[in-house]
């Protein structure tokens, strides 16, 4: 499978998917620290993908929302944007309304099945 797909595959299969470098137990940069705590404050699963395990995600995934750097956290299938978008996503209650709603829709869909 092209990387391409193999990303577009993953962001539409998750709810909420973070790249970012390292694990969110073991983060290997402050933006992905930051990312993934925000998100563990939620309280929701979240997948991620550690983009430094992957060297073919870490040189493609950049073209495949035309955003340059890392972390990148998509949410219904949508580039949300990279750390700073995140943390003001929190801290506003945004981040957490729109990835309740995503993991809310995809268990409605796994209920239906």
């Amino acid at each position: 499978m092209d990387v391409l797909d193999r990303i577009k595959q993953q962001v539409e299969t998750y709810p909420v998917i973070v790249y970012m470098k390292g694990t969110p137990q073991l983060p290997q940069c402050g933006f992905s620290s930051r990312t993934a705590e925000a998100l563990k404050s939620l309280g929701i699963e979240f997948a991620y993908v550690n983009v430094l395990a992957d060297p073919e995600i870490f040189q493609n995934l950049p073209r495949f929302a035309d955003w340059p750097t890392f972390p990148q956290v998509y949410v219904d299938g949508e580039l949300i944007g990279g750390c700073d978008i995140t943390l003001e996503m929190h801290s506003s209650g945004d981040l957490e309304k729109l990835a309740k709603t995503a993991v809310d829709k995809a268990a409605g869909k796994q209920a239906a099945n």
